[in-house]
C-alpha cells in the first residue's frame, strides 16, 4: 500500500522579520512556541529572503516558484490570472483538500469564481469590529504619530479580549482540522494579517516586550549612500521628533504582535496533537517580506528596498514523522521561491510548470548540505510604468495627505526613487542593481547594518565587477520559462492540406481525426503507413 501522502499546514504572517524569532537572537524572548519546534522537531532556515519585499508579488513569487519578473508579478495590482499554475491548483488536482482564508494575495478579483477554481474551500473573515486603540495618538497633521502607523496599546471588549481577522482565521483553521471534511490529506493555508502595521496590539501583548531589552535601531545619521526612495519616505513621514523611547514602543508594540502571533502557532499546533495528524503535517511558516520598525528611521516598508530588515524573513520547516530530521537552526542562503519545489517534494506532486525553486528536503534532513551560492530580491518600476501599481498613482488629484500611507505613495510617485532595482546577496556581499540611480555594494562582514554603501571605493571594484556578472547570469536563467503544453505550428487545415496527397482515401477519416487531435507530421506517416 501506498504511503499516506502528508497533511500540509502553510502559516504566512505578513512583514515579520526573521530577528524577531527569539533562537535567531532577539533577546526579548517573544516566540517561545516556534522556538521550541525548531529545537526538537523542525529547521529554522536563519538566513532566508524574499523575493520582492511588498506581499503580493512575494507571494506570487512563492506559490508558483517563479520570480517576480518572470511573469511581470512585480506589483500589488498584478495578480494571478486564470491559467497561471499555483502550490495550491496543483496539490487540489493532485487529490488534496485545499483550505485558505481570503486573505492570500494571489489571485485576480476579476474573474468570477477564479479565487475559488484554486480551493475547495475558502474561509471570509468578512467585516471585523475590534474594540479601538486606548487612545488616539495620530493627532493632527504635523505630529510625531501622523505617518509612524504607530497605534499602540489596543482596547479590549467585555471579555478582555480584542478578537482579530487572524484570531477568526486561526479558530476556522482549527475546526478544519479537527474536523476534516473527507478523508483526502489536507493542505490548509493561513494568510495572517499580523504583525503587518498599524503598530498596535492588546495585553498582555503590549507590554511583553521589555523595552530594554530592545536591541538598538540602525539610524539613518549613521549611514551613507543609501537610496532615494528612503530619503524621501524619511522626509515625508517627518518623525524627527520621535526619541529612542518612542522608537522602543513602537518596536515594542511590534514584537507583541509577534508574540499573539506565535500564540496562534500554538495553538495550531494543540490542534494538530488533538486531531491526531501532527505526526503526519508538513508545517511551514514563512514571513513574505519584513518591515523597517525604526531601522533607518523609517516605518512599515519600501517596494525596492532591500536592507536584512526587508528582505530577510523566518522560514521554519518541520517534516512529516518518518522523514529524516536535523532539527535546528541552518544557516545556509535560502530563498522562499523554495517553497514551491519543497511542498511539493514533500507531497510526492510532479510540478507542472517550470520553476525556480530548489526543495530544502535535504538541508532539513542534514543542515550541514549546501543549498545557494546567492539569493535575489527585486522591486521597483520603469519610468513609464505608473499606471502599474495602485502605489504609484491614486488618479490626477494624486493620494489625500491625510492618507496613512501617502508618504510611500509620495515617494514612489518619484521616477528615479522607485526605479527598478534588483538585490543579489552572496555569503559576505550585498549588491543592488538600480536603474535609475547609483547601485549598492554592503560588506556584510565588516558592515552587517547595511550602513555604508561601498558601490565607488576602489577596494571594492573587483567584488562589483563579479557580482554585476552573477546577476546577469542568474537574469538569463530565469528571464522566461517555456511552457510544458505544446503548441501546433499548424491548424488542422493547414497539416491536411500539407499531407493530403499521401493518405490513401480509406484512411483519411483515421488521418484527420489524429490531426485534430495534435498529430505531428511523423505520426500522421506511420498512420498512412500503418
Amino acid at each position: 500500500m501506498a504511503a499516506k501522502r502528508p497533511n500540509i499546514l502553510i502559516i504566512n504572517p505578513d512583514e515579520m522579520r526573521a530577528d524577531t524569532l527569539g533562537h535567531l537572537g532577539n533577546p526579548t524572548g517573544m516566540t517561545p512556541v516556534l522556538d521550541a519546534l525548531v529545537e526538537k522537531d523542525a529547521v529554522s532556515f536563519s538566513r532566508a529572503y524574499c523575493q520582492n519585499p511588498v506581499c503580493v508579488p512575494s507571494r506570487c513569487s512563492f506559490f508558483t516558484g517563479l520570480y517576480p519578473h518572470v511573469h511581470g508579478h512585480r506589483t500589488m495590482s498584478y495578480l494571478l490570472h486564470p491559467g497561471e499554475e499555483t502550490l495550491f491548483s496543483e496539490l487540489k488536482n493532485a487529490g488534496y483538500y485545499v483550505w485558505m482564508n481570503d486573505r492570500n494575495d494571489l489571485y485576480a478579483g476579476e474573474f468570477p469564481g477564479w479565487m475559488e477554481s484554486n480551493a475547495d474551500e475558502i474561509f471570509y473573515t468578512g467585516k471585523v469590529k475590534s474594540p479601538p486603540p486606548e487612545e488616539n495618538l495620530r493627532g493632527g497633521p504635523g505630529s510625531k504619530n501622523f505617518y509612524s502607523h504607530y497605534e499602540g496599546r489596543l482596547g479590549l471588549d467585555e471579555n478582555g479580549k480584542n478578537i482579530s481577522s487572524d484570531d477568526l482565521v486561526v479558530d476556522a483553521a482549527i475546526d478544519r482540522l479537527l474536523h476534516p471534511v473527507d478523508d483526502r490529506p489536507q493542505c490548509l493555508f493561513l494568510g495572517l494579517m499580523w504583525p503587518h502595521p498599524p503598530y498596535g496590539c492588546e495585553e498582555p501583548y503590549f507590554s511583553a516586550a521589555d523595552r530594554e531589552r530592545i536591541p538598538p535601531r540602525i539610524r539613518a545619521e549613521e549611514c551613507s549612500g543609501k537610496p532615494r526612495m528612503e530619503q524621501l519616505i524619511r522626509q515625508y513621514i517627518a518623525m524627527d521628533q520621535y526619541t529612542e523611547a518612542d522608537w522602543n514602543e513602537l518596536r515594542g508594540s511590534y514584537l507583541g504582535m509577534c508574540r499573539k502571533v506565535d500564540e496562534q502557532v500554538g495553538r495550531l499546533l494543540k490542534a494538530l496533537h488533538d486531531s491526531g495528524t501532527y505526526d503526519n503535517t508538513l508545517i511551514l511558516f514563512m514571513s513574505d517580506h519584513g518591515d523597517y520598525t525604526g531601522d533607518y528611521d523609517l516605518v512599515e516598508k519600501s517596494q525596492n528596498c532591500f536592507e536584512d530588515c526587508l528582505t530577510r524573513v523566518p522560514f521554519i520547516v518541520k517534516p512529516p514523522k518518518g522523514d529524516a530530521i536535523d532539527p535546528g537552526i541552518c544557516p545556509a542562503l535560502t530563498e522562499l521561491v523554495d517553497l514551491y519545489a519543497t511542498v511539493m517534494d514533500y507531497a510526492g506532486v510532479t510540478p507542472g510548470h517550470t520553476h525556480y525553486g530548489h526543495s530544502l528536503r535535504n538541508m532539513v534532513q542534514d543542515r550541514s548540505s549546501h543549498h545557494r551560492d546567492a539569493v535575489f530580491c527585486e522591486g521597483g518600476r520603469l519610468p513609464e510604468e505608473k499606471h502599474c501599481d495602485e502605489y504609484h498613482i491614486d488618479g490626477p488629484q494624486g493620494t489625500p495627505t491625510d492618507f496613512l500611507y501617502w508618504p510611500k505613495k509620495k515617494a514612489q510617485s518619484d521616477d528615479v526613487a522607485h526605479g527598478r532595482a534588483t538585490m543579489m546577496r552572496t555569503e559576505r556581499y550585498k549588491y543592488v542593481s538600480r536603474t535609475e540611480e547609483d547601485d549598492e555594494l554592503y560588506d556584510l562582514e565588516k558592515d552587517p547594518g547595511e550602513r555604508v554603501n561601498r558601490i565607488h571605493d576602489p577596494e571594492y571594484a573587483a567584488v562589483v565587477n563579479e557580482m554585476r556578472g552573477g546577476m546577469l547570469k542568474w537574469l538569463q536563467k530565469t528571464a522566461d520559462v517555456v511552457p510544458y503544453q505544446y503548441d501546433s505550428r499548424f491548424t488542422p487545415q493547414m497539416m491536411w492540406e500539407k499531407v493530403k496527397d499521401m493518405v490513401p482515401p480509406e484512411k483519411e477519416a483515421a488521418v484527420r481525426e489524429i490531426i485534430a487531435k495534435g498529430a505531428t507530421l511523423p505520426a500522421i506517416i506511420r498512420a498512412c503507413r500503418g
